[in-house]
């Protein structure tokens, strides 16, 4: 008999619990930084140096954490089930938990690429930083392999037609109001269980009629989620 299938879709409220910093909470980097300046294509048109100063520091922060219970319970789940993560973020904190199948929407701060294409990337190791100037085996600019505002989202479809798959469809530290992600959860069949794990329900966004909600953190909401899980879905 095969496994059921899980599909989760993660945001920044389970990498806030490892120490990564979000951008929409309070203290959070729009408090010091806009979005148009770092986030977006045209900021990195506008002033690339800016935008690369910014992503070395996201680049270090990555690496100076470790995943926290929320990942590794998700790591837990793959014994009993059929486990895809797709993730909003931009750390590989699932993957450095354990995760065998992650879909990332928005980018990695593992990788870099160059400037005229996205599509061939390139390790980023620790300690390295992005300069201005430095150049891609193509001839062009490095930058951050991130997904900015204003680009295409190259693994959209994918992560929908995953979501399509779904027996119970995990939504995780995401408010879902950063779209076209959001409306992942309008992917899901007519019969997959939905649940959301976050603190605050989520507003102003499509959400099925079937939906359970634990308003918790990861740490604490995914591990309540587990026997919720086992005992329905085993």
């Amino acid at each position: 008999m095969s496994k059921k299938r899980i599909v989760v879709l993660s945001g920044a409220g389970i990498s806030a619990e490892s120490g990564i910093a979000t951008f929409r909470d309070t203290n959070g980097l729009w408090e010091n930084h806009r979005v148009e300046d770092v986030a977006s294509i045209e900021g990195w048109y506008r002033n690339p140096k800016l935008v690369l100063d910014f992503y070395n520091d996201r680049h270090r922060d990555a690496f100076s954490v470790k995943p926290n219970a929320g990942h590794l319970e998700l790591v837990n789940w793959e014994k009993d089930f059929e486990v895809f993560v797709i993730t909003q973020n931009v750390d590989a904190l699932h993957e450095m938990a354990g995760s065998r199948n992650v879909l990332h929407l928005h980018g990695e701060l593992s990788k870099y690429c160059s400037e005229r294409n996205k599509n061939q990337t390139y390790t980023w190791p620790e300690g390295k930083d992005l300069t201005l100037g430095e150049l891609a085996p193509d001839g062009s600019q490095v930058r951050p392999f991130i997904v900015w505002f204003g680009e295409d989202v190259p693994n959209l479809q994918r992560a929908a037609e995953i979501a399509g798959t779904a027996d119970a469809f995990v939504v995780v530290g995401t408010s879902l109001q950063v779209y076209p992600a959001a409306g992942l959860v309008g992917y899901v069949s007519k019969n997959c269980k939905v649940f959301i794990v976050d603190p605050k329900k989520p507003s102003n966004c499509y959400l099925p009629d079937n939906v359970t909600y634990i308003q918790s953190n990861a740490t604490q909401g995914l591990p309540t989620l587990s026997s919720i899980l086992r005992k329905e879905m085993l």
